[in-house]
């Protein structure tokens, strides 16, 4: 789990939780309390927060060592909120066999489709258990900027590579790959959770190294700032690491 509390971890929470405000604030009424479900819930960073805000938090995580993280954050929060917050052992493409249909207002799905060989089975499961005018958060490697990194390093054969294929290695080593937003836009269609908003999401510090820490204040102000104006203009934004993709379900 190392680099959780790094730069590049602490800025993508930090966007994405604004990002994902944003968005609940507008579709539900101020004060209504969410039915949330957080799939590869990891430790806990967004569900531990929306559960704090009042929400009811289901979190799914496949990976044992992640979800005993996420149980220890739990473990360090009040009765109230640790009452709020369910986890549960499973694998996102399986929602069907733990949940009714339209159970949940909102449902993350951060950081888990690149794991997935054929995401759309397990976009249908998320939209699936979605209530109507439900909100689903994705949080996607952005398959339209996958040479950044590389060419901005210098390595030229692996940016070339990713001009033609979505498939990359990443920096913990792990054979992954990256969604694409027009592709990823039809799919959010097909499923009936049509795009409303997308952001960018680490458009300056993806190159950190994975040791790098936060900057103090005032400088981590300027930075966030910086990074949150550009995951919401053109043409920045479309050439982040990451992208936010929201949907609302029909």
């Amino acid at each position: 789990m190392s680099g959780l509390g790094g730069l590049r971890n602490t800025v993508r929470q930090a966007l994405v939780a604004h990002q994902l405000d944003e968005q609940i604030t507008a579709r539900f009424p101020v004060g209504r309390r969410l039915r949330v479900l957080d799939v590869g819930v990891g430790q806990g960073t967004q569900s531990l927060r929306l559960a704090r805000a009042g929400h009811e938090v289901t979190g799914l995580e496949s990976d044992p060592t992640m979800l005993e993280a996420a149980r220890t954050a739990l473990a360090d929060e009040p009765e109230g909120i640790r009452r709020r917050v369910r986890l549960l052992e499973g694998d996102g493409r399986e929602t069907g066999a733990h949940f009714l249909p339209g159970t949940f207002d909102v449902v993350l799905c951060h950081g888990v489709l690149m794991y997935v060989p054929e995401p759309d089975p397990l976009l249908a499961g998320l939209a699936r258990v979605l209530a109507p005018g439900g909100l689903l958060s994705l949080l996607v490697r952005n398959g339209d900027a996958l040479a950044m990194r590389a060419g901005l390093a210098g390595d030229w054969d692996t940016a070339l590579t990713a001009f033609d294929s979505p498939s990359y290695i990443n920096r913990i080593g792990l054979p992954v790959r990256a969604d694409r937003r027009e592709q990823l836009t039809e799919t959010l269609t097909a499923i009936g959770a049509p795009l409303r908003a997308w952001y960018g999401v680490r458009v300056f510090t993806d190159l950190a190294p994975n040791d790098a820490e936060p900057p103090g204040s005032p400088e981590w102000e300027r930075l966030l700032a910086a990074e949150e104006r550009a995951g919401r203009t053109d043409p920045y934004r479309a050439v982040a690491a990451l992208l936010h993709m929201c949907g609302v379900r029909g």
